[in-house]
């Protein structure tokens, strides 16, 4: 499939804000946020597919922010990873595997998350398996930043490390709100950039809204094998693309309206 990364972003927010209106469901602000993010990851650098879901040389993608579902879910359907209609009649519904946190049950996807903290390290697990059977699979991690709240993300990344894993690229949805205001305010990260170097990592700073940023950057990540885990901090903001959502707390838990999906489809140019 072949599609234009600021088309296949502007398609990701769509699905998102009609899912999240339909099923009056939460975390739209943090769905729009790694819209960018994952339209780069599944428009051309990992090396996944619906027809490689069980390659043992495929990438594979840890998606600890389980609660941002929608635009994961909308990314894997762009793709081709459901049948057509699949996610739109499933999504939130009791008893289908389209749940409000991401299922490992859904093709493509590599491990259920939504409780934070627990993906980096299984990631970093992936990628040291990777390493021991001299498979050539990258292995990407895509966090929040309020999780970096969570201890455990610190022990993997000192685990990631003292093993040299270098195949392993942990990417920072550094949107700057969680669930509880600021994270500036919750729990300082700062100097995050200094603290991952600090622990040996390889890091990039970056806008996570700039495509070709992006995709130059995890390019280069990916070929990159030179002993030192990779971490790439993605600025973004909360709620991204929709005027009205952009850096509000409030979006972490409401659903859009009818008049709020109108009026953020204008802005994104579907209306």
């Amino acid at each position: 499939m072949t599609i234009a990364l600021e088309e296949f972003a502007r398609r990701i927010r769509l699905s998102s804000l009609d899912l999240c209106h339909r099923k009056r469901t939460s975390h739209i602000g943090g769905a729009l946020s790694v819209a960018d993010i994952l339209a780069v990851l599944y428009g051309g650098i990992m090396h996944i597919a619906p027809d490689v879901v069980n390659d043992p040389a495929r990438d594979r993608l840890f998606y600890s922010k389980g609660h941002a579902c929608a635009a994961l879910y909308a990314a894997l359907d762009i793709r081709g990873f459901f049948p057509t209609g699949a996610l739109q009649e499933g999504f939130a519904v009791d008893g289908s595997n389209f749940t409000s946190h991401v299922s490992h049950r859904l093709p493509g996807v590599e491990l259920s998350t939504g409780s934070l903290g627990h993906a980096l390290g299984v990631a970093c697990g992936s990628a040291l398996a990777g390493k021991r059977r001299n498979l050539p699979y990258s292995v990407f991690a895509v966090l929040s930043d309020g999780e970096m709240d969570e201890g455990s993300n610190w022990e993997a990344i000192l685990f990631a490390a003292h093993n040299r894993l270098d195949n392993l690229i942990a990417i920072v949805d550094y949107n700057k709100v969680q669930s509880f205001g600021a994270v500036e305010a919750v729990m300082g990260l700062e100097p995050l950039a200094g603290k991952f170097r600090a622990f040996n990592w390889s890091v990039i700073e970056l806008d996570g809204h700039e495509l070709s940023i992006l995709e130059s950057a995890l390019s280069a990540a990916k070929v990159s094998r030179q002993g030192r885990p990779h971490c790439i901090i993605a600025h973004t903001v909360k709620g991204k693309g929709v005027s009205f959502m952009e850096g509000q707390l409030a979006w972490h838990y409401k659903f859009p309206s009818d008049a709020d999906l109108h009026a953020a489809r204008v802005e994104l140019g579907q209306l």
